[in-house]
């Protein structure tokens, strides 16, 4: 995501001189580090998350309703590195977008998807916990293959539309003054939302959300604290009950580790969602270089992610050791048993 300074009156291309772009500034060495940093960013991300996606993807037990919508949104975070920061990097880095206008739209339009892709994925995950944990007798019933199917249907289609119509028609930029004149002169690949577009992009595309998952996480440690509380005024227990109590907690466990990836998720997306929404009432004053360094927080949460499953979640550091030792090349480990029943 990127916004730039459009507050200059902008009649003609002669302050962009003949280069188009401005040319960057930072030393050889300064962009020597960014590029290091920022090469080791996706290429962990890309890594980490496809470890992921073929932890899930391989092994039979780990083939849950959950952890399919784990899958996806691995999914997404490996699109992420894979397809977007390579180009955002160079942007960054350099200060010029060399790759044309065309392409800058294509690239800004999956830049938003992947972003609410993920956030969709998340209030779905919320979704599902909350019915796991505090309606477990409907769970089986509610939460099928199918409906899961459907759920990461409406997770990636919804933004796509949202993120293509708005980017591509162009209604983001409708009253900016000087932004057409930007877009012939400039090569920087400005992309930006009007007071209104920025307005429901923040609303739909994070504080909406962000609300409904944390009232259903606050309803779900309610419920798992309630569930403690029983527990331990209990005494006794029989195999079943026992056998009740491990569920319970594997699932509590389960919805504190998924409430981390939320809280991650807004601690890197929300300064970049919230720049979005307050530039244009700056007259967009906001310098371009904080903005690509709030883009890059929130891309940097795409490689959080693996490393909350792999601090949070025993069997992905044991399906890790299978993949890296390259015993999944081997048929008979897709049966092996990562978590205890």
């Amino acid at each position: 995501m990127l916004s730039v300074n459009t507050s200059t009156d902008l009649t003609d291309c002669s302050e962009f001189g003949n280069r188009s772009c401005s040319g960057s500034s930072r030393s050889p060495g300064a962009r020597g580090v960014l590029y290091l940093f920022m090469t080791a960013a996706f290429l962990l991300t890309i890594s980490g998350n496809l470890a992921i996606i073929v932890s899930i993807s391989y092994f039979k037990q780990l083939q849950s309703p959950t952890n399919f919508l784990i899958l996806s949104m691995a999914a997404t975070d490996f699109l992420l590195g894979f397809a977007i920061m390579p180009y955002s990097m160079v942007r960054s880095v350099e200060n010029c977008w060399y790759f044309g206008m065309a392409f800058c739209k294509v690239h800004y339009s999956f830049d938003l998807m992947l972003c609410l892709v993920s956030i969709f994925h998340l209030c779905s995950i919320a979704v599902d916990r909350f019915y796991a944990i505090c309606h477990p007798l409907h769970y089986a019933y509610l939460m099928t293959m199918n409906a899961i199917k459907q759920i990461i249907a409406v997770c990636w289609s919804a933004p796509a539309a949202f993120a293509f119509g708005v980017v591509f028609s162009e209604a983001y930029a409708s009253g900016i003054e000087g932004y057409e004149n930007l877009v012939k002169c400039s090569s920087l690949c400005p992309v930006m939302f009007n007071k209104v577009w920025g307005a429901v992009l923040f609303t739909v595309g994070l504080f909406a959300p962000a609300c409904v998952m944390i009232g259903i996480y606050c309803k779900i440690f309610l419920v798992s604290q309630k569930h403690v509380c029983e527990l331990s005024q209990a005494h006794k227990h029989t195999k079943s009950d026992m056998k009740n109590e491990l569920s319970k907690s594997k699932d509590r466990k389960a919805a504190r580790t998924l409430s981390v990836v939320m809280l991650g998720f807004l601690i890197c997306w929300f300064p970049c969602f919230f720049a979005i929404l307050i530039d244009p009432f700056l007259n967009f004053s906001t310098p371009v270089s904080l903005f690509d360094a709030l883009t890059w927080l929130g891309y940097l949460n795409s490689l959080c992610n693996p490393l909350i499953y792999g601090f949070f979640y025993p069997w992905f550091r044991k399906a890790f050791k299978y993949i890296v030792t390259g015993k999944i090349f081997n048929s008979r480990f897709r049966t092996t048993k990562l978590v205890a029943e």
